[in-house]
């Protein structure tokens, strides 16, 4: 922000007396001494990943993730601690796994089973055949030629370097360039794309066992070596039949060049994998700090637990879930008595589709009509849902009136995206007055996504994820196998739970609930000359 931008935010600010008296300094003041000179957000975040390490969605590392933040929050004087279930599926960890090139010449690979996927049952041996295929359309062309072979489905591409530093901040005039308007879109004919792309997986896996293919391997999507695992066959009963496996870049070009040549590779893989049937549902942990006033309205904070497992799933996102239980564990230390309850959620099934949450508004804000089409009414409800209409509010649809999210890595809080909510904009300001000194100055009105406040947002329920520092969560972090509490960063998440927990406070204090939006209705085509999907 310039400076002249700063002084003319805060000369406005100084100018609206009444509004001022809402959030109450005193009260911050003890919100800034318990978060940065008692913090336990960092002990927190440290047993989340070194002691528990990548907690899959159903894994027996997300148990033990469920089960010990349960006991934290209860250790803390929370109230109506629960787990509460909702259906996944599958639960699956990695014991150990191996890649090696054996020919032309002896080499140990990187690599990582790909989730979900089952195992090659011992070390598998064979050539390997380069043959991208991403769609069914690309079936006949491999047909009757990947007997026996390891079948590399990525297109090898080039290889790229880095041009720009790997690790940020945001500058000034970059959070004031976010505070752009982004009109919405609708596209029936990209939804129906989409959808018809929901069985690839099943249908490729059973191509490549029909045509006697060993395994496959994938390309990672990052250079460097890293490594991601991610997969997506979660369900009971789609299980894949065939391993898979991911290799990083350099070593997948690697094969793809000497594919080329007179010395084709030949592979070793070996991965030893777990299924876990014991229970098919996921868990959402939640925990109350409960309200004086009377009434049944909420204020909610919430991060996902669940992370992939080629690491210890440190950024994304034990720095978010350590970041709310900080919070909770603040307010509750300062003996708080807000007038609306404050419910504190740590979301699995987030890296699945946002399972979690969207179960938690499917149950308790509102639903949206069945399917009315046969081919879809059996695909998970993520699917779906933003293509169902109409909304069906339940009856504690205006019970929750602000949940705020965290998940964009440790970086420190710059702001919040106020997702088009032109009436929330001036309250948040005001809020974040507190914490200019820190950094956290911006309010966007930009919708935010691919996180746990996007099923509230389309159903009209006021969800906000906040700006952080991006740092290198995007470059080389997120999802890879070098997220580890190394990358966490003490200081800015000290200031992020002490900005949360104020202004959770001051959406469970205020006279009235934070504005909302119109209850969404299925909307009119941004371009009405679109074509339908072919």
């Amino acid at each position: 922000m310039s400076r002249l931008l700063a002084f003319v935010s805060a000369a406005a600010l100084l100018a609206t007396p009444v509004a001022a008296q809402s959030v109450n300094r005193t009260t911050v003041n003890g919100i800034i001494d318990q978060g940065l000179n008692h913090s336990q957000v960092m002990q927190t975040a440290a047993y989340l990943t070194d002691r528990i390490g990548g907690r899959m969605t159903n894994s027996p590392q997300m148990r033990e993730a469920e089960r010990w933040t349960q006991q934290q929050f209860r250790d803390w004087g929370l109230s109506n601690v629960r787990a509460e279930g909702f259906e996944f599926g599958r639960g699956w960890s990695i014991v150990r796994s191996s890649a090696r090139m054996t020919a032309p010449r002896p080499l140990d690979l990187r690599a990582i089973p790909v989730a979900w996927t089952p195992s090659t049952n011992g070390v598998i041996s064979g050539g390997v055949i380069v043959a991208p295929i991403s769609k069914v359309e690309d079936f006949d062309k491999w047909r009757g030629k990947l007997s026996g072979k390891i079948v590399m489905l990525s297109q090898p591409g080039t290889g790229s370097e880095p041009t720009e530093p790997a690790f940020k901040r945001w500058t000034g005039a970059e959070l004031a360039e976010r505070n752009t308007y982004v009109q919405p879109q609708y596209s029936p004919a990209a939804i129906e794309r989409q959808l018809k792309t929901a069985d690839f997986a099943a249908r490729l896996d059973a191509f490549l066992v029909e045509q006697g293919a060993l395994a496959w391997v994938r390309i990672s999507q990052r250079d460097g070596g890293l490594l991601h695992g991610t997969g997506y066959t979660y369900q009971v009963g789609a299980t894949p039949k065939l391993a898979g496996m991911e290799l990083a870049a350099e070593d997948y070009r690697r094969l793809a060049r000497l594919a080329l040549t007179d010395t084709p590779p030949t592979l070793e893989l070996m991965s030893e994998v777990q299924f876990h049937d014991e229970d098919v549902n996921a868990y959402n942990i939640l925990a109350d700090i409960p309200g004086s006033g009377g009434t049944s309205e909420y204020v909610m904070a919430g991060a996902h637990l669940d992370s992939w497992v080629a690491s210890d799933g440190a950024v994304d996102n034990a720095a978010g879930s350590a970041v709310v239980m900080e919070a909770a564990r603040i307010l509750k230390t300062l003996n708080v008595r807000p007038k609306r309850t404050i419910r504190f959620a740590l979301w699995s099934g987030e890296e699945q589709g946002i399972l979690g949450s969207l179960a938690y508004v499917d149950r308790h804000l509102a639903t949206r009509a069945p399917s009315n089409d046969p081919a879809l009414a059996n695909l998970p409800n993520n699917r779906t849902w933003r293509s169902r209409w109409p909304i069906q509010p339940r009856e504690g649809y205006r019970d929750l009136v602000a949940y705020f999210n965290l998940d964009n890595g440790s970086g420190k809080i710059r702001g919040i995206n106020a997702e088009g909510n032109v009436a929330a904009v001036p309250i948040f300001q005001e809020w974040l007055a507190p914490f200019a000194s820190m950094g956290a100055t911006t309010v966007s009105l930009r919708p935010s996504g691919g996180t746990d406040h996007v099923y509230m947002q389309t159903v009209g329920v006021p969800g906000y994820q906040f700006i952080q520092d991006p740092l290198d969560y995007s470059s080389r972090l997120h999802h890879t196998s070098i997220d580890s509490y190394d990358h966490l960063k003490p200081e800015d998440m000290r200031q992020a739970a002490i900005i949360l927990a104020s202004f959770l406070l001051n959406a469970a204090n205020r006279d009235e609930p934070l504005p909302r939006m119109p209850l969404p209705t299925e909307p009119t085509p941004t371009d009405p000359y679109e074509y339908p999907a072919d």
